[in-house]
């Protein structure tokens, strides 16, 4: 049996990108819709209200598209509406904050983990919760990075303003000796270079995307939802969706994905 359906996946910007890029690597024949909502970007600093209510929005979208899965390849919007469209749509929808827990659990040695992630993340205590399912005794650290998102969305991924900033959010981190650290925003990927740069060799970086895309791969298993095409060089192809700006978006998904994007067909009125 196969079944040729998308699979949906979105953020706020250009972030999910590096989830979307993991599901490609993982799940080559499978096709994928990336609906960036640029016009909202970025939803860390916003209440998680109006979060719940753009994915909500974006959700409701992309089924209308057809996608046989959608994943909220994003920490905020996963932490402000996970449960509750699980609980709504027919489709099934996962998120990215607990596979990059589940990871976080296993790998550190001392038991002190620490968080990178965005205002309303932090606020919503999702990642704290998450960990401490899988092992309710490590002290888990979470440090807000306001300004981590904008500078990515601007291209701006390396160099001294970047340092600068990144040195500014990790000091306490280090100060709380962590030895495990999750990337807890799709977008941080994309300067983990400077981060593991700064943290050293003592401190493992954990992203939670390619245990999203794993998580993806079963869950299409064993639902019998996978693309099995007549061919082996039929591969899956992605269609990019953003809400604003889609020259520029395309801009910089083609640096992210370091691959030519065509310009993202902007989204009707969601």
């Amino acid at each position: 049996m196969s079944d040729p359906r998308p699979i949906g996946v979105f953020d706020s910007g250009v972030g999910g990108l590096t989830v979307l890029s993991e599901i490609r690597d993982r799940l080559p024949y499978e096709h994928t819709i990336y609906f960036g909502d640029t016009a909202r970007v970025p939803y860390g600093v916003r209440d998680l209200t109006e979060v719940r209510w753009f994915a909500f929005e974006i959700i409701h979208y992309l089924i209308d598209l057809d996608v046989k899965m959608v994943v909220i390849a994003c920490n905020t919007a996963t932490a402000a509406a996970l449960k509750a469209a699980q609980r709504s749509f027919d489709v099934p929808v996962i998120g990215v904050i607990e596979p990059g827990a589940r990871a976080a659990a296993l790998e550190t040695r001392n038991r002190r983990a620490g968080v990178l992630a965005t205002e309303a993340t932090v606020t919503s205590g999702a990642y704290r919760r998450a960990v401490h399912a899988f092992d309710a005794g490590i002290s888990v650290y979470e440090q807000a990075c306001p300004a981590f998102v904008p500078l990515i969305e601007r291209g701006i991924v390396d160099g001294p303003e970047l340092e600068r900033v990144a040195t500014g959010y990790l000091t306490p981190l280090m100060e709380r000796r962590v030895d495990a650290v999750i990337l807890g925003c799709t977008h941080y990927p994309l300067i983990s270079a400077t981060i593991n740069r700064i943290l050293g060799p003592g401190v493992r970086l954990i992203s939670s995307a390619g245990q999203t895309a794993l998580e993806v791969g079963r869950i299409l298993s064993r639902r019998g939802f996978l693309r099995r095409p007549k061919h082996p060089d039929d591969e899956g192809r992605s269609t990019y969706i953003c809400s604003a700006d889609p020259e520029e978006f395309a801009l910089l998904g083609s640096r992210f994905l370091e691959e030519e994007i065509e310009a993202a067909a902007p989204a009707a009125a969601l």
